[in-house]
């Protein structure tokens, strides 16, 4: 979940204090650029008005640096009580910096000795140093992080870092709605963005307003600062198209989901971070729209932390073409990810050509059995869910649920109708390890609503490859050594080890042959494939787009009107295959 170190942004932001080596504090642009080579480091102050944490007291320098403050917000989360259903609030702490090179940070935890303490995700490998309740460690790249000490799950300091912007907007830039340092309101509770225009919120602004794009094209929300204690969701993306939100954060909104995407097309959702307490604290939820990238983000969440769905309220449509990557996720409640609930059973839709890769959940509690799962693929209201590639995810010792549910569902608290089935999962590269997993569960409703083509490849409960040519007593599924109930409406399941092929035929790629995109505008365009595909390229992309090689998302902002001949390919163990893009840029 590293930060790109490319894709540098601001060096200043008003009300920013930078450390460059031995720069002196508030530093200008010019010297900041003049010294790009050293370590630079900026972090943010929290306004006046704004509650502050008292649980860590948080440093960062660069090498040999002068230690610079990085000030605490405090954040409410939830605990549900599993005997009343009452939701408790806890409080936890937040902390925020960009930096560029190598930190050190230290965090004095000002309640008392630190007897245990870890740094998670675990995968990152980031061992504090402690001594006495001070705990010492360094970053060689932006991460987010939790920093917990002695068991505490939410009095623990969250610690979100970002690279360092290598450009910003003015104030008076015309294209650009700008709150600088400070706390800011509006007379509605929202600002609506028209096309073309971009929500700037600085490092150090608070927004006490909810950010939304209302049949808009060409427009984002960037920056470094927070949306705060709204009344009614962070952001919506209504009937938009090209719209990307960078680098912000959400927490405290008293009610509503941080980001929902209803009808909407190439939406990039990047360097994102969110926190909540409140009922239906959903993170990010995505309906009826296509060309979605969920990427480099941290989600800790009252609810389901990413959600994708079909139809609900005013939004119809299919759900395709949605990559989460690089990012991790805590769910207090509910589910880390879910998929496949909400229909139209009048008109039955699809989700489709879904991608979930390289992952960390942190933790997932959830006691109603219907809910559980930390990747959940639950298709009601005659939605089919297909084509799903899950890979490369860690799974760390959660509190309450399944690693994995895959039910297609009835649930006559939100249905009016079965879903139609799930087809074709791969799932490669999924890890387990802990002690609190419930039997995982694979539920087909009925022979004519049933799961089929399910393929894990590698899965890996607590150190044990769960294969077919694993160790067990010969009466034993290799699903029984998973932990895992598989009932008769589910046909073609298989574990594989990681050695052995899931296919012997070439991959077959099944996205658009044309695809015209905006010069100068977010874009994202998925290269979708059947057949186990496990590595991707573009080749002739104009200048302002690139391709992950791994999931096959290509994304950026052309610079250059124009048509390109684009050469798509898509690889697996068995062979690689083309197929040509008519890419127009106008």
């Amino acid at each position: 979940m590293s930060g790109d170190l490319t894709r540098r942004r601001l060096l200043q932001a008003t009300g920013a204090t930078i450390a460059a080596g031995y720069l002196t504090t508030q530093a200008s642009a010019a010297d900041a650029t003049t010294a790009a080579a050293p370590p630079l480091v900026v972090t943010y102050p929290i306004p006046d008005g704004i509650a502050q944490g008292a649980t860590f007291d948080v440093k960062v320098r660069t090498p040999q640096g002068k230690w610079q403050p990085v000030s605490t917000y405090s954040v409410n989360l939830k605990m549900i009580n599993a005997k009343t259903g009452a939701g408790e609030i806890k409080k936890s702490s937040l902390a925020y910096f960009d930096f560029a090179g190598t930190v050190e940070v230290m965090v004095t935890y000002t309640k008392g000795t630190v007897r245990r303490a870890r740094i998670r995700p675990l995968s990152y490998g980031i061992e504090p140093r402690a001594e006495d309740n001070t705990l010492r460690f360094t970053l060689t790249e932006p991460r987010k992080i939790v920093v917990e000490v002695n068991d505490e799950l939410f009095d623990c300091l969250h610690l979100l870092t970002r690279p360092i912007e290598a450009t910003r907007p003015t104030a008076d830039d015309p294209n650009v709605i700008y709150y600088g340092p400070g706390v800011h309101t509006t007379a509605t509770g929202e600002v609506v963005v028209p096309s073309g225009k971009t929500v700037y919120l600085a490092g150090g602004a608070v927004l006490n307003a909810s950010v939304n794009f209302k049949g808009v094209t060409n427009a984002g929300l960037a920056g470094r600062g927070l949306i705060y204690g709204t009344k009614a969701g962070g952001s919506t993306i209504v009937d938009s198209k090209n719209i990307r939100i960078d680098g912000v954060s959400m927490l405290n909104l008293t009610s509503g989901y941080a980001i929902t995407a209803g009808q909407s097309e190439q939406v990039t959702i990047t360097d994102f971070g969110y926190f909540s307490a409140g009922q239906w604290g959903d993170g990010i939820d995505i309906f009826s729209s296509s060309e979605v990238l969920i990427d480099n983000s941290f989600l800790r969440c009252s609810d389901d932390c990413i959600a994708l769905y079909t139809h609900r309220w005013d939004y119809y449509g299919d759900t395709r073409n949605v990559t989460v990557q690089n990012s991790s996720l805590w769910a207090d409640v509910a589910h880390p990810i879910n998929v496949g609930t909400h229909g139209n059973t009048a008109q039955p839709e699809l989700l489709e050509n879904l991608t979930i890769s390289n992952v960390d959940i942190l933790d997932h509690r959830e006691p109603q059995k219907m809910y559980q799962g930390c990747i959940a693929l639950n298709p009601g209201d005659s939605n089919l869910v297909r084509n799903v590639r899950i890979e490369n995810v860690r799974v760390e010792d959660f509190r309450w649920g399944q690693f994995i549910h895959l039910r297609v569902a009835y649930n006559r608290s939100y249905n009016t109708s079965v879903g139609r089935g799930i087809e074709g999962v791969y799932v490669k590269n999924l890890s387990y390890t802990g002690q609190n997993a419930e039997a995982a569960m694979m539920l087909g409703y009925d022979e004519t609503h049933a799961i089929k083509d399910v393929t894990f490849q590698n899965l890996v409960v607590n150190g044990t490859a769960m294969a077919a040519t694993m160790q067990k007593p010969r009466w034993f599924t290799v699903a029984d050594m998973a932990n895992m109930h598989v009932n008769e409406h589910v046909t073609n399941l298989r574990f594989l080890d990681s050695a052995t092929a899931p296919t012997d035929a070439p991959p077959a790629i099944t996205s658009s042959a044309a695809a015209e995109l905006t010069a100068g505008a977010s874009a994202v365009y998925t290269i979708s494939a059947t057949g186990y595909p496990s590595g991707f390229d573009a080749q002739g992309l104009p200048a302002g787009l690139a391709v992950d090689k791994t999931t096959g998302v290509i994304s950026g902002a052309p610079t250059t009107p124009g048509t390109y001949d684009v050469t798509l390919s898509a690889s697996n163990v068995v062979g690689a295959i083309t197929k040509p893009l008519r890419l127009s840029v106008r």
